[in-house]
């Protein structure tokens, strides 16, 4: 899929639905959180969250005392979302409206965090440009905590094909210069009750 298709598409989702009525939606992002606080990120910590849309990740971020977080989607739509959501505290946060493949990034940023939006990227194509920013962005001895769909998990989402992985699959796409550091699965319930399955991997990038 082209970015403006792409990026048309996520608009139309993000336009038409509140928050809580798109099925990836967390009241508390937990396993994101802890995976955080284990690959030991502190307060002065670059983190930014790839694909975090209307998210709760950075509120969450901002109630711990992270001082520098950065919210990049492809949606317009879904970041003033959650700007009107956080109210004046939006001001601690980074907003960036880009596409992930095509995105230029600005600093290098000790966490690399997605929850959902790699597997979306069903082109190969796409993803050597999405791991080429992350190399680019993420500092050497920094994490990369990526989720995606579980082998096991849906095979469509929002209408889009995905690409599901487990950490070996997911590792051999990220390529030598990143180090499988955890895994772990995880059932994520839908707002209407059903379960999708994850898996989380979280990379140090060695080289």
């Amino acid at each position: 899929m082209e970015s403006e298709s792409r990026q048309a598409h996520w608009e139309g989702v993000y336009t038409k639905k509140g928050e809580n009525e798109v099925s990836w939606f967390q009241e508390r992002p937990a396993p994101s959180l802890e995976l955080i606080a284990r690959v030991g990120a502190a307060r002065a910590s670059a983190i930014i969250d790839i694909g975090g849309g209307a998210s709760r990740l950075a509120d969450n971020l901002i109630d711990r005392g992270f001082e520098d977080v950065t919210v990049l989607d492809l949606s317009g739509a879904a970041l003033e979302a959650a700007k009107a959501r956080l109210g004046g505290r939006a001001a601690q946060v980074h907003w960036i409206v880009a596409d992930a493949t095509a995105w230029e990034p600005p600093k290098a940023y000790d966490v690399w965090h997605d929850r959902a939006a790699f597997h979306f990227l069903t082109e190969e194509r796409d993803r050597a440009a999405y791991v080429a920013r992350l190399g680019r962005a993420l500092k050497v001895g920094g994490h990369a905590i990526i989720a995606t769909f579980a082998l096991d998990g849906p095979e469509r989402c929002s209408g889009l094909p995905v690409v599901r992985y487990d950490a070996a699959s997911l590792g051999q796409t990220l390529g030598s210069a990143f180090q499988l550091v955890e895994t772990r699965r995880h059932a994520h319930a839908t707002p209407w009750g059903t379960d999708q399955s994850f898996q989380f991997s979280v990379f140090r990038r060695c080289s």
